[in-house]
């Protein structure tokens, strides 16, 4: 006889019930009673033969075999939420949630004035931020759009190259008043350098000949970008930074413009499939628009 196959309900009360750790919680999460979470339970352990849950005093603590699902279920939880706003009036309205992600450097230090306006005008659409050096992937639902600084390569996704961003060596007033500042490639060796840690993509395409600094120049490292920006404000030493984004600053000198000028593309990624999702296209091009602004300020 043919086996029957666990619903998403079934996997819906068994997410629910892993991220609040009871059934009474869970059947409120979901909208459901507690008996019934409870059997939605005991059913899904009968058609997977494992049991699921283990009983603690602080709670239900998943299984192994709970853990094995666990990823499974998310994915499903994807697609079952993409089905259901592709399906209903969500799809037409200017309200929701939109999730976005960006580098930690883009988030903190260019999107905030981009995204102000937008919010204005759409006060019904709620704005989720997620800041990452990371590429999150779109196809998982991750996020609903991403601004990258490297081409994306999955299928699958709509990508527009927004630019080129110019970025540059800078030093704070206070530093170059301190230590003065280098005249040649060769004066670099004798300043202190903010620079990256252990992630080596930082300041890759030099258009003036001369190569990047290595990990070893750095006197100051951190894989936070945005540290990496409030070290530079603070005068501690020469750092990269966004040409337009230094400009804001006035008390930010650009060191070596002629020897070092580096560029990063930039792109805006979103899932094929979110295209029909009028909010989700709202903030799309309302991102495209603005950083080729952005983008187009920094030449």
């Amino acid at each position: 006889m043919e086996k029957t196959e666990p619903s998403w309900d079934l996997y819906r009360t068994f997410l629910a019930v892993v991220r609040d750790g009871s059934f009474s919680k869970a059947a409120q999460r979901i909208g459901v009673t507690q008996p019934t979470a409870g059997r939605h339970i005991e059913t899904l352990e009968t058609l997977i033969g494992a049991r699921l849950f283990t009983r603690l005093p602080s709670g239900l603590v998943p299984t192994e075999a709970a853990r094995a699902l666990l990823p499974h279920a998310e994915a499903m939880a994807i697609a079952a939420g993409a089905l259901r706003r592709a399906s209903s009036g969500e799809t037409r309205d200017e309200s929701g949630v939109v999730r976005l992600t960006a580098a930690e450097l883009i988030g903190q230090e260019v999107l905030p004035e981009i995204l102000s306006p937008f919010c204005a005008k759409y006060p019904g659409i709620v704005l989720e931020l997620k800041l990452s050096n990371r590429n999150e992937d779109l196809l998982r639902g991750d996020a609903d759009i991403a601004v990258r600084m490297v081409r994306p390569t999955q299928k699958a996704l709509i990508a527009r190259r927004i630019g080129e961003v110019k970025l540059g060596l800078f030093a704070h007033r206070s530093y170059i008043n301190a230590f003065g500042a280098p005249k040649t490639p060769a004066d670099v060796s004798g300043h202190r350098l903010i620079g990256f840690d252990e992630e080596q993509h930082i300041l890759r395409s030099a258009d003036g000949g001369a190569p990047p600094p290595s990990r070893t120049q750095f006197g100051f490292r951190c894989d936070s970008a945005s540290m990496q920006a409030a070290a530079l404000r603070a005068g501690i030493g020469i750092g990269s930074l966004h040409v337009n984004t230094a400009r804001r600053n006035p008390d930010l000198v650009r060191v070596l413009e002629k020897t070092f000028t580096f560029t990063r593309e930039m792109w805006l990624v979103m899932h094929e499939d979110a295209k029909a999702t009028r909010r989700i296209r709202l903030l799309f091009e309302h991102l495209a628009k603005s950083l080729t602004t952005y983008v187009k300020d920094s030449s």
